[in-house]
């Protein structure tokens, strides 16, 4: 298996690079949010050396903690490391950008939709899913699960997720984690100062993003039961689904669902072949929003629609990131906070672990062809070295292949 580099790239990024580096992820990161976190780990950890496993540990366990999607919030995290706000927003841009242009055009009748897809062609990219995540599994539980009690504790974390797969369970196997690893390990003395993750967001900076985050969660509610207005009414559904949801990707459905179906806002039929559309496309789940907004059956709709329900539903994430992070960066530096983080990086491979038999593997892998098919795709990342989209595409394409057989 691929392992990290110990020293992580000091260099900043333009942010031209970050937006392209994130383009590419946004085009062939298929899989859910768990798949687009092994594709992040192998791209700024192990390829670009952007941050340490640690430090990318860290800052997976945060994401799980907020509300919104894990997945794109580690990216904002990313960009904001590698180049402040204008990274954070290139990133954001190129990652959600194809699917969110592709899910519009679908709900303006332009696209294709999930069910006219060949379905090999899908089942490609779920047993690509299968492999990436394999990967990412592997190499972090080599670096973060060294011995026997953190062994131990990745694999009670695994199987209680197993029991209960609900977002809160997620958060309290995290919790419990820590306090566990608070008693249980002894810190090592080696700084997080020079691990890749560094933000020049200051805590007054940070202060201003949380109240903001709260002061919008409060006042858009009153703004929008006093004013008639739809756009107004659209922004105020789709920031609480953004800023009340946690466990991201599919938990959000039911939440926006019975804000659009009931409304008449969208179709019981049009959120379904939406929701199917969203399957088929990389990238965040949560750019089904603008899917919704396009298809809107009240103005704001279209392009207009889709991207005020987009910037909606996003905004949160970006104002918990950058309220966040000022003060995990100093607290995870504390010896009894990285004692703290030895035990939940443990859980995090754990819940990864989890993640990888369900929803990954019982979706992805139906017969021996899909087993097959998932042993090269691991083999062809872990061993050959080749990259992940070149993977996705040809699971894609061999997936198309074996169902015409």
């Amino acid at each position: 298996m691929t392992t990290p580099v110990s020293e992580p790239e000091t260099r900043k990024s333009s942010t031209w690079e970050v937006f392209r580096v994130f383009l590419r992820l946004g085009l062939t990161s298929f899989g859910g949010p768990v798949a687009h976190l092994g594709y992040f780990r192998e791209e700024f950890v192990n390829q670009r050396r952007w941050m340490s496993e640690r430090s990318y540990a860290d800052l997976v366990a945060l994401c799980q903690f907020l509300p919104g999607p894990a997945s794109s919030q580690v990216g904002l995290a990313v960009g904001m490391s590698r180049s402040g706000y204008r990274g954070a927003a290139a990133a954001w841009l190129g990652f959600t950008m194809p699917s969110a242009i592709a899910l519009i055009l679908v709900a303006l009748g332009i696209g294709v939709y999930a069910d006219g897809i060949n379905s090999g062609l899908l089942g490609g990219l779920k047993v690509a899913a299968v492999a990436v995540v394999a990967q990412a599994v592997w190499g972090m539980a080599r670096n973060l699960c060294p011995d026997t009690p953190r062994i131990t504790l990745m694999a009670v974390a695994t199987c209680l997720m197993l029991i209960s797969q609900t977002a809160w369970s997620q958060v309290a196997v995290i919790i419990a984690a820590g306090v566990t690893g608070l008693f249980l390990f002894k810190a090592d003395t080696q700084s997080s100062d020079d691990d890749g993750l560094q933000v020049s967001v200051s805590r007054r900076a940070g202060i201003f993003w949380l109240m903001l985050f709260f002061i919008l969660l409060l006042a858009l509610p009153v703004l929008a039961g006093t004013m008639s207005s739809q756009t107004l009414d659209m922004i105020d559904a789709f920031y609480r689904a953004g800023a009340l949801v946690f466990g991201g990707g599919h938990v959000v459905l039911p939440l926006l669902q019975a804000e659009v179906v009931p409304t008449g806002w969208v179709s019981e039929d049009n959120f379904l072949a939406g929701y199917g559309a969203a399957q088929a496309v990389p990238g965040p789940l949560f750019t089904f929003a603008a899917f919704l907004g396009a298809a809107m059956n009240q103005l704001p709709t279209g392009w207009l629609g889709g991207l005020i329900c987009l910037l909606a539903i996003f905004v949160p994430s970006f104002l918990l990131i950058a309220g966040a992070l000022p003060f995990w960066q100093q607290l995870r530096q504390s010896p009894r906070i990285q004692s703290a983080l030895m035990g939940v990086n443990a859980a995090v491979v754990g819940l990864l672990l989890a993640a990888l038999y369900d929803p990954v593997w019982t979706s992805g892998v139906n017969d021996a062809a899909d087993f097959g098919l998932a042993l090269l795709a691991l083999v062809a990342l872990a061993t050959w070295r080749l990259p992940p989209w070149l993977v996705v595409a040809s699971c894609a394409v061999a997936g198309w292949a074996i169902s015409l057989v």
